[in-house]
Formats: structure tokens, C-alpha cells, sequence
């Protein structure tokens, strides 16, 4: 312990002489900053960033000598230009003595310091959800962006992603929490959730892996670590010190994102993300695995946290700050978990039924926000089943037969599946006009042991004319329906009759969207009382 002291001591020490200018190869106006993690130091200076990694060995790192701190700002250049190769510029040596340090100076290296240019703070997400500056286009933006970067990513290595290395780091977050005896009882709670669920998802995770959902992405993607940079999420400082860690499920890179919205307090944006997060992917198929993930998500960061509390040097009201953000953390886990639950949980399962124009995709939408659900459209995943992108505009004649409408149902019912699979509420936007693709979606439900609910959308013809030739002109929506469509889907509704009756609620969508929206939420408030 006095040698660690020691260390991060000299380390200190090194940090306050590279706030000097005289330790650059530049001049910067105005004093340096420091801003310090439980890894690192990067101090900011004029135009730059200047992260130096502190001398740590921990359960899940070592930083401790020159060479390996060399690697990792090696590697986390590497990693970063991924997404953020205007921000990342190079890995500098840092010459000279502790109290007089010279970055990019002559003679042997002291230390290491990779130099990234800086952004304004403000501009990091998790700032801009403290400050209510982080709307819907931003987090629809953030889970395009995500799943466009998972999308590219190669196949890990076959020696990456056992799910039982989840479970063994998973196990250690916990081991951690009850070393720093944060919340106890919670924390031995979730030891027993995580083993009991882990099992049920275990051969999910398995065949995940098999068909190459194991990659090499961000691993530490929570909202702290993306800006909001020329009008576009940009995911940076990527955890480079464990490949085990890094090359995982995506669905668990994913899920620090969706946890963390949850963290800051914004469900109804985390609910929104995950659902265009797997929208814009198409892998439904995580979901039953997705609660897992997120508490396993929720309780590394309350160990990060923990970890801070106890580092030496760290002031009495931060080091009590920390505590108290392990302990929300944990309670965090412990309600993904659900494990304050009464009784087991009975998902939802809703239908929307309509004309096309009737509402029904923005109602679906709104319902994700308000229940806590994710959405499954069939206009997208129509398009998918044939390689289209969601606005793409394929041919009619191959799009939209009987058997190409037959696999779209059923892809719905793949994805409602998963979803219940995993406890979670899902929305199915589509059509629903005959009884019988109703009826295949409630024996679905009750195979399951989930509710349906069916949400029928109506307005005036007149209406969803004007609202398909003004879709139709901006051309951004996956929806192909044109006015001629309507009127040949005019003839075809089979309306909402007998038992069906009991658990439909018609929704008038011929209002202002403001009026439409408090109408759906007082909707999913109804739907959520039970």
C-alpha cells in the first residue's frame, strides 16, 4: 500500500508539473485544468487534452509499469480513431524529471501521455442530460450512430466472448461492491439474480457468439463518454485496458448506454434509445439477455465508483459523493432486476391497428416512452427480411405480396417473442386489419404468459390522405402507403369485435400532436395500472 501511495504520489506530482506551460512543445493560454478518473489524469491545456494514465494495478488492470502504460496509450489511440479520429492525434513521451517534466522532449521517457484535442465539457452528454439539453433527435442520433458502429465492426477472434468471461467479471463487480460493503443485502440479492438469470441466458449468449455478435467495440459507453461534436454523437475514450472487456456481446456494449440514460434519469430517452438502437440494427435477438446486461451495466459503474471513494488523496466530500453514486447504482441494478417485485412480472404485449396515416407509428412511439417498452415496425422489417434500408424504396410487386406479408408477421412475432423472453413490454407496429393476424398475435401473448392489448388508431379519410401526400413528399419515412394504397386498404379492415373488445382501446389521432401525445400517455398510465 505505501508503494501504490507513493506512486500515484510521483504521479501527482508528474500531473501538476504538465499543468505548467513550460512543459510544452506549445504555448496555451489561460491555466491548465485537471480532470481525474480512477485510471487517469488528463490535464487540460489551451487547445489540448493530455491523459496520463495513473500507476495502478487492479483486479481488472495494470497500469503499473512504464511499458504497459506506453501499450494502453497505444492502444486507446488505436481504438478511439475508430469513432473520434479528429479528436485523437498521438502518444507523446514525456522527458525530464517529475518537477520538471517535458512533453515530446529529448532523452529518456519518464512517462507516457497520449494528446487528444480538446471540446468544450458542456458539450459531453451526460452534461447535457444534467442540464435538460438532451432531447429525442440527439439520443435517436447517439443509437443510429451505436448501431451503425457495431454494424461495421468485424467477428472477434474465436479465443474472445465465452459467457462465461461475462459472468466471471460480472461475479467480480459484485465481490467488489460487498468488499466495499456497499448496500449488502442488494448486493448479495443481485449475486443470486445474476447467477440465476446468467443460467437462463446462457445458451442465448452461446449461439450469439457462434454467429459473430461477439466484436471489438466500445466498452465503456456510457453518456460521459460521448460529445455532441458538430452536430453529431461522437463515442470517445474507449476502455483499452482489457481486450476481455472490449471484445464482447454487442448487446453489452449497447446496454451501458440505455443504463446510464436510466442513471441520469431520463427513462422515457433510454427506452427510446433502445428501441432505435434495435431499429436501426435489427437484433431483437439480445433482448431476452438485455436485463442482464444492463444490471451488469449498472453495477460497473457502481464500482468505479467504489474504487474512487477508497483511492488515497481523494477528499472526504468527493470520496462520500462516490458512496452515494455506488449506492444509487446498486439500486439501479436492483430495480432492472426487478428485484423489489411483488409478484412475477407480466410483460405487454400491444398491438396498433390502422389505416395507414392513422398515427399509428408516432402513437407506438409515444407508448416506448411512457410504458417502458421497445417498438418493432413492419415497415422496417418488411425491408430488412428483403436487404433494404428503412426508407429505401424496393419493388412493389416482390415487397408486398402474401408471402412476403406472411414473413413480416412473423418476424413480429419473433421479435414480440424475445421480448417477452426478457420481461420487457413491446410495442408491434403494423396494420392489424384482418382478425386473423390479430388473433396469431393474442395466442402468441397467452402461449406466453404476457397481456395483449390492442391500440386502435383512427382519423378521418381526409386526414390520412393529407398526412400520406405530405409523407409521401418528404420521402423520410418507411412507410411505402400512398393515397392509392389507402384506398385499397379502405375495403379490407375487419373491424374490433366481440372478445377482442375487452382489451381495445380506440385512439382518436385527429388532434394536434401535443393533444395526441397527452392522449397516449394517459393511455400507457391506464395500461401500466393494470
Amino acid at each position: 500500500m505505501d508503494d501504490v501511495a507513493a506512486a500515484l504520489a510521483r504521479h501527482q506530482a508528474l500531473v501538476r508539473g504538465l499543468c505548467r506551460p513550460e512543459a510544452w512543445p506549445q504555448t496555451f493560454d489561460g491555466a491548465a485544468e485537471v480532470i481525474e478518473t480512477h485510471l487517469s489524469s488528463v490535464v487540460l491545456a489551451g487547445a489540448w487534452a493530455l491523459k496520463v494514465k495513473k500507476p495502478l494495478a487492479l483486479d481488472f488492470v495494470d497500469f503499473s509499469t512504464l511499458e504497459r502504460r506506453r501499450h494502453f496509450c497505444d492502444e486507446e489511440l488505436r481504438l478511439n480513431r475508430r469513432t473520434a479520429a479528429a479528436w485523437y492525434v498521438d502518444v507523446l513521451p514525456v522527458t525530464g524529471s517529475v518537477d520538471a517534466p517535458r512533453l515530446g522532449g529529448a532523452g529518456a521517457p519518464i512517462e507516457w501521455a497520449l494528446r487528444m484535442r480538446r471540446f468544450d465539457q458542456a458539450l459531453l452528454l451526460d452534461r447535457l442530460a444534467a442540464d435538460g439539453r438532451l432531447d429525442a433527435p440527439k439520443v435517436d442520433a447517439f443509437a443510429q450512430a451505436v448501431a451503425a458502429f457495431h454494424a461495421a465492426l468485424p467477428a472477434s477472434p474465436a479465443c474472445h466472448g465465452d459467457p462465461a468471461t461475462a459472468l466471471h467479471y460480472a461475479r467480480g463487480n459484485l465481490h467488489a461492491l460487498a468488499q466495499a460493503a456497499i448496500a449488502p443485502d442488494a448486493v448479495a440479492a443481485l449475486h443470486r439474480w445474476t447467477e440465476q438469470r446468467f443460467a437462463a441466458v446462457a445458451p442465448l449468449l452461446a449461439r450469439r457468439r457462434a454467429q459473430g455478435r461477439v466484436r471489438e467495440g466500445h466498452g465503456d459507453l456510457h453518456l460521459g463518454n460521448v460529445a455532441w461534436l458538430d452536430g453529431a454523437p461522437v463515442p470517445f475514450d474507449a476502455l483499452e485496458f482489457e481486450p476481455l472487456l472490449r471484445h464482447l456481446d454487442t448487446a453489452s456494449d449497447a446496454a451501458f448506454a440505455f443504463m446510464d440514460l436510466l442513471d441520469h434519469g431520463l427513462p422515457a430517452l433510454a427506452w427510446r434509445w433502445l428501441s432505435g438502437y434495435l431499429e436501426a440494427g435489427g437484433d431483437h435477438d439480445a433482448l431476452p439477455a438485455w436485463r442482464w446486461f444492463a444490471v451488469y451495466r449498472a453495477l460497473v459503474r457502481a464500482k468505479v465508483a467504489a474504487i474512487r471513494a477508497a483511492q488515497p488523496g481523494v477528499a472526504a466530500a468527493e470520496a462520500d459523493a462516490a458512496r452515494a453514486a455506488a449506492q444509487r447504482r446498486v439500486d439501479r441494478a436492483a430495480r432492472l432486476a426487478r428485484l423489489a417485485a411483488t409478484s412475477p412480472a407480466v410483460p405487454t404485449l400491444v398491438l396498433t391497428t390502422g389505416l395507414s396515416g392513422s398515427g399509428k407509428s408516432t402513437v407506438a412511439q409515444t407508448l416506448v416512452e411512457a410504458l417502458g417498452a421497445v417498438r418493432v415496425r413492419s415497415d422496417v422489417e418488411r425491408k430488412r427480411l428483403h436487404g433494404l434500408a428503412p426508407t429505401a424504396r424496393g419493388d412493389p410487386a416482390s415487397l408486398y405480396t402474401a408471402a412476403a406479408t406472411r414473413r413480416t408477421y412473423a418476424r413480429l412475432a419473433d421479435v414480440a417473442r424475445a421480448a417477452i423472453a426478457g420481461e420487457i413490454d413491446v410495442v408491434v407496429d403494423a396494420a392489424f386489419l384482418r382478425r386473423a393476424e390479430r388473433d396469431a398475435m393474442r395466442a402468441l401473448a397467452r402461449a406466453l404468459g404476457a397481456r395483449c392489448v390492442v391500440v386502435d388508431c383512427r382519423a378521418p379519410r381526409a386526414v390520412l390522405e393529407q398526412r400520406l401526400e405530405a409523407r409521401s413528399r418528404a420521402g423520410t419515412d418507411a412507410s411505402d402507403a400512398t393515397v392509392d394504397v389507402l384506398a385499397l386498404q379502405w375495403r379490407v379492415p375487419e373491424p374490433i369485435a366481440g372478445d377482442e373488445a375487452a382489451d381495445a382501446h380506440v385512439l382518436d389521432t385527429d388532434a394536434p400532436p401535443d393533444v395526441v401525445r397527452e392522449r397516449v400517455q394517459a393511455l400507457a398510465h391506464r395500461l401500466a395500472g393494470r
